[in-house]
């Protein structure tokens, strides 16, 4: 973009020298220096805030594999003379956690995803908001997800 050789560089070191004066030129150099730092900083800052957001810098989270059902403990049964009626303890079914929509983002974030994306695990389920149609996600100001790019067949 910059095509500065060394003649350039030394032309416009003599008209600072000469536009400034020599007292004014190590101020200004220190000058120029501290604005570079303070935007080195705060260019750091922002991308640490996006890569904290988007949880960049996360490990991938742990999936458990699911328990093997518990079965239920066999009820001792009463003797035939009694009038008493045994009864089993079913236990109760496994509820699934995955709502049937296909599209899922986070409430504080701009992105939404499929829900098989690998992101969807790491938005803990109170943040949830969940979507029918791609479309339904854009009226609400969402963007789609660039790891997962959901779509709609036509």
């Amino acid at each position: 973009m910059f095509d500065i050789g060394f003649q350039e560089m030394l032309v416009i070191g003599v008209l600072a020298l000469l536009v400034f004066g020599p007292g004014k030129l190590p101020e200004l150099g220190r000058m120029i220096g501290r604005a570079l730092r303070e935007f080195r900083r705060a260019s750091d800052e922002f991308r640490s805030t996006v890569e904290t957001n988007l949880h960049l810098n996360d490990p991938d989270p742990i999936i458990q594999p699911p328990s093997a059902p518990i079965e239920p403990a066999p009820v001792a049964t009463l003797p035939a003379d009694t009038e008493a009626v045994s009864t089993t303890v079913e236990p109760a079914p496994s509820v699934a956690v995955e709502p049937g929509e296909p599209y899922c983002a986070q409430r504080t974030s701009r992105l939404f995803h499929k829900s098989d994306c690998a992101w969807v695990s790491r938005i803990p389920e109170t943040e949830r908001a969940y979507f029918k149609h791609v479309a339904e996600a854009r009226e609400q100001g969402f963007t789609t997800c660039p790891v997962c790019e959901p779509w709609e067949p036509a």
